[in-house]
């Protein structure tokens, strides 16, 4: 009984040592959220209350997530990325082409669990997701993309194209092809503060009618 409730002590400073250790690199870890310490934060994250994470995970820096949001499997996401409530990510699936999908251990004691299949979940840099998103199966998400509230994303999703529906089907690019190949080659998520402050007035155009970054 001791061991019990040492144990337990031990892993509760052992999650309050987690987020102390990512508040030095800037990201704030809610201690209401479950299994972050699967994560690879890169620094300057935001995990709000009620997240749960289970797998291989890694968040790049400045991305931010919303409140109750699901990431399980293999995922990486980029750099500053937003995510909306409620979003859910699932890399894994159950076995569909067996007698039964069911792997719970109340049959045959877990053992079809290794029948579950794992993929990965790639999302770019600058991806905007919105709330109550649904990701699932081997998916990429493009540099930029924009997923529309309520979507569910079962396919890739090129660069800099807004995605819509269930499930997801391309709405439009954002900009002209010419300004995509030029914000990739810019790369500007992996500038440090000061690159960023001196091409700080690109931040401010407005893309829309333009066909190139620096006109």
């Amino acid at each position: 009984m001791f061991k019990k409730i040492l144990y337990k002590y031990w892993l509760k400073y052992k999650k309050y040592r987690f987020r102390k250790e990512n508040k030095k690199l800037g990201t704030f870890i809610s201690k209401e959220s479950k299994g972050y310490q699967n994560v690879s934060f890169e620094g300057k994250n935001s995990i709000p209350e009620r997240c749960n994470f289970s797998g291989k995970i890694s968040i790049g820096y400045g991305t931010t997530l919303g409140y109750n949001n699901m990431l399980m499997g293999d995922v990486s996401i980029g750099k500053y990325c937003q995510i909306g409530a409620d979003v859910a990510i699932h890399t894994t699936n159950h076995p569909i082409n067996y007698l039964s999908t069911y792997i719970n251990k109340q049959l045959f004691n877990g053992e079809l669990k290794k029948l579950k299949t794992t993929n990965k979940v790639v999302v770019g840099n600058d991806v905007w997701i919105g709330h109550n998103v649904i990701i699932v199966g081997n998916v990429t998400i493009g540099n930029g993309a924009i997923l529309a509230a309520g979507s569910v994303v079962t396919k890739d999703v090129p660069s800099y194209t807004i995605v819509t529906g269930i499930p997801a089907k391309p709405l439009k690019k954002r900009f002209s092809e010419k300004i995509i190949s030029q914000i990739e080659a810019l790369e500007w998520w992996n500038k440090t503060e000061k690159e960023l402050e001196e091409i700080k007035p690109l931040f401010f155009k407005n893309l829309d009618k333009i066909q190139d970054l620096y006109q």
